[in-house]
């Protein structure tokens, strides 16, 4: 069965579907098999890669935009993780690995600690372009790699996989896990021209590009580790606070910290919800609240 085959029956990837979808490797790599894609997952990949490139002028920060310019991404074919590696390992030493999907969470350190990008190899399906259950092609090339041709980035993700390693001895992954969605997933910048998203969950989504930053609904804070740290987050639709940096220096600033000090606070710390406001928060939106609590009204009908 093609990869098209298996995602029109409904098949679950890597992690996400059981024993079936363990690799050989150890490392849950595998070939990206780029010979083997059809006609129409290229397609599909031409579809969410012109929309978005329409959306993300004036959405998409400075640096994405630079990444995009400089890989060999386009419209026309799903990228090549092997030409994308050469140009990686040139500017900042990284690579982009195949794997089938989700993969377990020490091989996703080990891989981020040595500079490697997991990347799914499978693409969504015609009728998934808004959503998708678990991350594709699209959502971890388009949206992670460009940013990855960033220096301040690529140390970033790198002291990440360091940190997941450490935090997974401690059992601290809850805490670290909400690091990574704030900031590389779902993470927003300010720029001199206003707000601009960098975080890969919505560069590579057209709906959440547009609810990040134009939507009244959502708060959008300061970035705060402490604060992150303790804030759940939605998982199954856009997010009820988003967290907002200054510049990317500030991120590799993280990857410094001893984070031992800061678990330990935790633990007397109450965990937060996703809406959630605090006095000591810095507000540059308070979000009217007005999507979700509209999603829940629908619900209890």
């Amino acid at each position: 069965m093609d990869l098209a085959a298996e995602a029109a029956a409904g098949a679950r990837h890597g992690l996400a579907a059981g024993e079936a979808g363990r690799p050989e490797r150890a490392d849950w790599t595998i070939d990206q098999g780029w010979e083997r894609y059809t006609a129409q997952e290229h397609a599909v990949w031409k579809t969410l890669y012109e929309r978005q490139m329409k959306l993300l002028p004036g959405r998409a920060c400075d640096e994405f935009v630079q990444g995009m310019r400089a890989l060999p991404i386009g419209a026309d074919r799903i990228p090549d993780f092997r030409r994308l590696s050469e140009v990686l390992m040139r500017r900042t030493g990284w690579q982009v690995v195949a794997v089938p999907g989700l993969v377990p969470d020490e091989v996703f350190f080990e891989h981020l600690a040595h500079r490697r990008f997991p990347a799914g190899h499978f693409i969504r399906q015609p009728q998934e372009l808004d959503y998708l259950q678990e991350p594709d092609v699209f959502h971890d090339v388009f949206g992670h790699v460009p940013m990855l041709m960033n220096p301040a980035i690529a140390d970033y993700i790198q002291a990440y996989g360091e940190g997941g390693l450490r935090a997974q001895r401690l059992g601290r992954l809850t805490n670290l896990a909400r690091v990574y969605w704030y900031t590389v997933e779902f993470g927003l910048l300010r720029q001199r021209e206003g707000l601009r998203l960098y975080g890969a969950g919505i560069a590579s989504s057209y709906t959440e590009s547009v609810f990040a930053l134009d939507s009244a609904s959502p708060n959008r804070l300061r970035f705060d580790l402490e604060r992150v740290m303790r804030t759940r987050y939605r998982i199954d639709d856009f997010q009820e606070s988003y967290f907002v940096i200054d510049d990317l220096d500030q991120l590799l600033e993280l990857s410094r910290i001893d984070f031992a000090p800061l678990y330990a606070r935790l633990d007397q710390a109450p965990e937060l919800e996703p809406g959630d406001v605090l006095p000591g928060d810095t507000v540059l939106h308070r979000g009217d609240g007005t999507y979700h609590a509209g999603r829940a009204k629908g619900a209890l009908k």
